[in-house]
């Protein structure tokens, strides 16, 4: 199924992302994916977050179902799935770069790296092209 605001409350850009990712969870999801390099199930249930089998299971999906990630067999763990970001998920980049940014300057509690918010302050262009050929590489192997 395309992802697009047919399902949506209103047709208003806001209200659009609110109704993809207006949870608390999707963007962990997601998080995890871009920039913790987890790929299988059982690394996300191990975020420190907590996140439920269930509330996972249907995060995933919903997320496969909108175009934001893919899935397919590990070929070398026939039992297991590896989800990746789609390139729509990966168009999520400036997105989540923004909030880390905005979270580092106003939490003082923030577990972002120093030196991640310290790149994405003086050269954002150089860190995103380093998250997403870290990425690439994962996806590579």
């Amino acid at each position: 199924m395309e992802h697009n605001s047919d399902r949506c409350r209103s047709h208003c850009p806001i209200n659009f992302v609110l109704e993809t990712f207006g949870d608390k969870w999707t963007l962990l999801v997601i998080r995890d994916l871009m920039f913790h390099g987890k790929r299988h199930y059982g690394e996300f249930l191990a975020s420190d977050e907590g996140i439920s089998t269930n509330i996972l299971a249907d995060r995933l999906q919903r997320l496969e179902r909108d175009g934001i990630i893919e899935k397919e067999v590990d070929p070398s763990h026939r039992s297991k799935v590896i989800y990746r970001l789609s390139p729509k998920g990966r168009d999520l980049l400036p997105v989540l770069l923004e909030i880390t940014r905005w979270s580092g300057k106003y939490d003082s509690k923030s577990n972002a790296p120093k030196a991640f918010l310290t790149e994405l302050q003086k050269d954002r262009r150089r860190l995103a092209a380093r998250v997403l050929a870290t990425l690439d590489e994962a996806d590579d192997r």
